[in-house]
């Protein structure tokens, strides 16, 4: 796909659209497990019911959109893009959110930008210019700057503990998922990826669902989270995501990551009624004017041909 200033424009509001929605993942995840105090259904359940409810809205989509089934080669891209999308980064938010509030979590989304732009770089040997990676990296070590004066205040200090740990797994998930989801909807319609990834996850997800099922009542609004990151966070927000990817490249389109975790903490303030201060505040605007400096920054079009 040719990346010209129109589709490259058209890329970055989609790509946009696609972050906007999944910036309230993280809060909704949170709403959905609980606290250590108050729980509410387990990280595995809430991973995999959203992915079988997103699975059989799939099945529903593809047969009325007549899609084919994908070419022999793009079933080992699938699997990858499946287990980092379907199952990798849902599965380790999941859990690692009962024990961290979103606003924090919401910072380690940070290094996702740089990790997806790396990704894509790999996959279609893209050549972004000194300056693109120079906007990526300042954007990423602001977030990083920002995730190390945040925890400062906090009793344990610097320290990384087991959900950090969750939650640095679950961004390389994403960013592998996203860079081989983004290759796919080169040559897919860029709905149809997704949903092929999630029937390819329904032998499983659908078992360890059921498996996991609540036994205990839980509050409505851990039902409505849940319906959010089902319905949207892991199936609408991928149509937007996947086609500004193809549209404007996976390096581009990327770096509208930067402005997620600070979004995600904003919803968080109304959701769940955590506190935003003006240290957030100040680097979010920072971080955010990097993303509009690097989309200004060249980036060479693919070297090879016309190979997918």
């Amino acid at each position: 796909m040719i990346h010209s200033p129109a589709n490259i424009s058209k890329g970055l509001w989609l790509g946009l659209l696609g972050i906007l929605i999944f910036s309230v993942t993280l809060p909704m995840t949170r709403l959905a497990v609980g606290t250590p105090e108050v729980p509410q259904m387990s990280g595995v359940f809430l991973a995999m019911g959203r992915a079988v409810v997103a699975a059989a809205l799939s099945a529903v989509f593809l047969i009325t959109t007549r899609a084919p089934f994908p070419r022999r080669k793009d079933w080992p891209p699938l699997a990858i893009t499946t287990g980092g999308v379907v199952f990798g980064f849902p599965l380790f938010t999941s859990i690692a959110m009962r024990h961290v509030e979103a606003v924090h979590a919401s910072v380690i989304v940070g290094v996702l930008p740089l990790a997806t732009a790396a990704v894509g770089a790999l996959l279609h040997r893209q050549r972004p210019s000194a300056g693109f990676w120079w906007c990526a990296a300042v954007g990423s070590a602001l977030v990083v700057a920002f995730a190390m004066l945040h925890s400062s205040s906090a009793a344990n200090g610097l320290s990384i503990n087991r959900a950090d740990l969750l939650l640095l797994a679950a961004m390389l998930c994403a960013a592998v998922g996203y860079g081989y989801g983004g290759r796919l909807s080169h040559h897919m319609r860029a709905e149809h990826v997704i949903c092929w990834a999630l029937l390819l996850a329904l032998p499983l997800t659908l078992p360890l669902a059921g498996a996991t099922w609540p036994t205990a009542a839980l509050k409505a609004s851990a039902w409505w989270a849940f319906a959010y990151v089902a319905l949207f966070s892991m199936w609408l927000g991928f149509f937007a995501w996947y086609r500004g990817l193809a549209l404007g490249g996976t390096v581009r389109v990327s770096q509208v990551q930067l402005v997620q975790p600070f979004l995600s903490m904003m919803f968080a303030v109304p959701l769940l009624g955590e506190q935003l201060d003006m240290m957030t505040v100040g680097f979010g605007l920072a971080v955010i004017a990097t993303v509009f400096v690097g989309k200004k920054m060249p980036v060479s079009a693919q070297t090879w041909g016309n190979r997918q």
